[in-house]
Formats: C-alpha cells, sequence, structure tokens
C-alpha cells in the first residue's frame, strides 16, 4: 500500500488541545506526537473521551491545536481542505440527490475532472461498493449499510490524498459492518492513499490497519504504536489465524489499563475489554 507520490504524511508534533467554557478548561490532548504514514491505513484506537474525534477535526482543519503543530507533508494544517475528506458517524448524503448524484457531486463543485471522467468514476465506485443497481435510489430508500457504501464513493471520487474516518461503520449490525469492512478494505488496497481510521472495537482495529495507534485516558497521548503485519489483500479468515490472536492478546493487554482509568473516571469506556476476550 505504498504511495508512490510519497505525498500524505501526518504528523502531530507535541499537540495540546484543550475544551474551554467560561469557568473550566479540559485538556483532551497533552504533548500528543504521532506518525501517520503516508500511504498506510492508520487505525486510532482508545478510551472513551480520549479525543479521537478531536484528532480527526485536527487533521481535517476544523479545529487548531493550542500548543504544537499539526502538519501535512511538512506544512501546517490551517484549515479544511479537498485534500482531506472525512466519512463522519452519521450519514452525510444529501437526502434531495440520488445515490448517484451524491458521488458527482464533489468533482463536478471542485472540477477537478470532466463531467464524462466523473460519470465514469462514479460507475465504477459504486459498482464496486455493490451499488450499481441502486444509482437512482435516495438516500431514504438505502439501508444504513449502503448508505456508509455510498458514502465511501462519494469521498473516494474526489481522489483525496487522506482520507480520514470517525467511526463510519458504527451503528451497524455485525453483519453489515463485517461487509462494511472488506467493502472498505478493498477500496484502500486499490486507492493506495493514506487513511487515518478512529473505532473503538478491538477486532475491527486489528483487521484494518497496517499500523495501529493506542491512545491514553485523557489527557491523551499516543500510547503505543504497533505494527500490523497480517498479509494483504485481507480476509476474514484472518481473524482466526495465530498472529491475529497474538495481536489482539498485545493489544488487549496495553489497552486495558487505559479502559480501567477511563472506566473510573466517567463511569464507561467504549472499549469492551471483557466482551473482546471472550471472543
Amino acid at each position: 500500500m505504498a504511495d508512490s507520490n510519497n505525498r500524505g504524511e501526518v504528523v502531530f508534533e507535541d499537540v495540546t488541545r484543550a475544551v474551554k467554557t467560561r469557568k473550566t478548561e479540559e485538556i483532551i490532548l497533552h504533548h500528543c506526537s504521532f506518525v501517520v504514514e503516508s500511504g498506510k491505513l492508520t487505525v486510532l484506537i482508545g478510551p472513551s473521551g480520549c479525543g479521537k474525534t478531536t484528532i480527526i477535526n485536527l487533521v481535517a482543519g476544523y479545529e487548531t491545536p493550542d500548543r504544537g503543530k499539526v502538519l501535512i507533508d511538512g506544512i501546517p494544517v490551517t484549515r479544511p481542505d479537498w485534500e482531506r475528506l472525512v466519512v463522519f458517524q452519521e450519514t452525510a448524503l444529501f437526502p434531495w440527490l440520488t445515490c448517484y448524484d451524491n458521488v458527482m457531486f464533489g468533482p463536478l463543485a471542485t472540477k477537478v475532472m470532466t463531467r464524462q471522467e466523473a460519470h465514469e468514476q462514479a460507475i465504477k465506485l459504486l459498482e464496486k461498493v455493490g451499488l450499481g443497481d441502486f444509482m437512482e435510489k435516495y438516500p431514504i430508500q438505502l439501508s444504513g449499510g449502503m448508505q456508509r457504501r455510498a458514502e465511501l464513493a462519494r469521498a473516494l471520487i474526489n481522489r483525496p490524498t487522506i482520507m480520514l474516518m470517525d467511526e463510519p461503520f458504527r451503528g451497524l449490525d455485525a453483519m453489515t459492518r463485517e461487509l462494511m469492512q472488506e467493502y472498505y478494505l478493498r477500496l484502500v488496497e486499490e486507492s493506495h492513499g493514506t487513511h487515518l481510521f478512529v473505532t473503538s472495537e478491538i477486532e475491527e482495529a486489528i483487521f484494518l490497519a497496517d499500523k495501529l495507534i493506542i491512545m491514553t485516558n485523557k489527557p491523551s497521548r499516543a500510547k503505543r504504536v504497533l505494527d500490523i503485519d497480517l498479509p494483504r489483500p485481507r480476509k476474514a479468515e484472518v481473524l482466526r489465524s495465530k498472529r491475529y490472536l497474538e495481536l489482539k492478546a498485545n493489544t488487549l493487554e496495553i489497552l486495558h489499563e487505559e479502559a480501567v482509568k477511563a472506566s473510573r473516571a466517567s463511569g464507561k469506556a467504549d472499549i469492551n475489554i471483557e466482551a473482546s476476550i471472550r471472543k
């Protein structure tokens, strides 16, 4: 999955980010440093409230750090850009446009390609995500999984340098989620771009990732970065491999202490350690 143009490297340099009100200041990220390698699928996981979405917003340019730097290919991020696109937890499809028109919207608005080129790419992407027969349907006529697939196609047609995925499969049933993971991996392995994917699911994190960044409880920083050396193209069968189970056990061990801290602090945690151990 190397990027032949060597673009899309994300660097967090000693980043601190706080949420401020009139009376209080809560530090979300504190001296946080890590690298998202160009052309890799990096997955971010950590306890509830550790700043995973804040990190996505900082890379996207929706927020700026209070201290430190967020760099893209050595250049500080100061504003949103079409080269960095986000797929959110909630659907963001335009309800008044068909599935096809939603996918066509970006390249026509930015004029990055001709209408004919956009049409050909839209058809190709929609067929790849299994929506070839649903192009003229409106979002309300699609299932949750179909909407997620349409959003992937809508984002990828713009050929972003960096794709930011903020728990995009959260809320889907288990079978649909597994199908979405496979569709997503297929597109990632063909696109060769840089992907930063946030999840609360340990199994999903290991199945998808080239690199896994594990965050501490807040005020948060990157605790460990693991190389996920499972073979690609990656299939569901890898979940039964000895190496997958070793990586999962290692990840659980690292996460356990931080998840306990988060649970004590907030009364809950978004990583179910016990459930993961039983699987």
